[in-house]
């Protein structure tokens, strides 16, 4: 059966190039419209349209999938899961609960910001990619995916990530109710050490979607670049 693996931001498909020489059987790595490929004519970078998206490119396999998703990959993918799709054979997200709580870490709020999120990329994309590298180690990201992550990063990436998260501002409100209606054979990711993850809103996700909670000790937020061979025994695990 196809693995279906969905990337976050600021990354590209590359992210899972690790845990995929540690699977077996077809692995597909969708890549997020703007993260390192072209937007595609007409095509406006929203939570809605990449949920849009995300549903076609799923509805697209005529078979079954086991669907993996990081990051906003996994928020996109509460939001089609929400719709039932029936090709989906089982589901792994590292997301939490989605309320009316829900509020965007610091970053975000930066990003989110008229002015502050044109000047932080503006920063961003003047810096070398060796710069851009360092600063990522100094967020979490292991060194073994911080060049690539860094070459990855242009102004259409750029761009995406600021239209994308200013589509988001309430998305807690706007999404959350429909993950009542998430269904299916479904496992949440909890790594150990990620600074952006709450461990209380993925035990209440699980409540909500019957999903178990596999915790990856250890790992932070890129917990893919830091365990790839552990991630893959998981997945196994589970799929088996």
């Amino acid at each position: 059966m196809t693995a279906v693996f969905v990337h976050g931001v600021p990354e590209t498909a590359g992210v899972w190039d690790a845990v995929k020489h540690h699977l077996a059987g077809d692995v597909v790595t969708l890549k997020l419209p703007g993260f390192g490929t072209p937007l595609p004519a007409a095509f406006e970078p929203t939570k809605e349209s990449y949920a849009e998206w995300l549903t076609g490119e799923l509805a697209s396999f005529d078979e079954p999938v086991h669907l993996v998703a990081h990051d906003w990959g996994a928020l996109l993918a509460l939001r089609v899961l929400a719709s039932q799709p029936t090709n989906i054979a089982s589901w792994v997200l590292d997301a939490g609960d989605l309320d009316d709580e829900f509020t965007w870490h610091d970053l975000a709020q930066v990003w989110i910001s008229p002015g502050g999120g044109e000047d932080f990329m503006e920063g961003l994309l003047a810096m070398s990619v060796e710069d851009r590298a360092a600063m990522l180690t100094g967020a979490g990201v292991p060194e073994t995916g911080t060049l690539d992550m860094a070459a990855g990063f242009d102004a259409t990436m750029a761009s995406s990530i600021l239209s994308l998260y200013r589509s988001a501002v309430d998305i807690g409100a706007e999404w959350g109710p429909g993950i009542d209606q998430i269904n299916g054979r479904g496992m949440l990711i909890e790594a150990e050490n990620d600074p952006y993850g709450d461990p209380s809103k993925v035990r209440r996700l699980a409540q909500r979607t019957g999903a178990r909670v596999a915790t990856l000790p250890g790992c932070g937020h890129w917990w893919m670049l830091d365990d790839p061979a552990g991630a893959a025994a998981v997945f196994n695990d589970f799929w088996g």
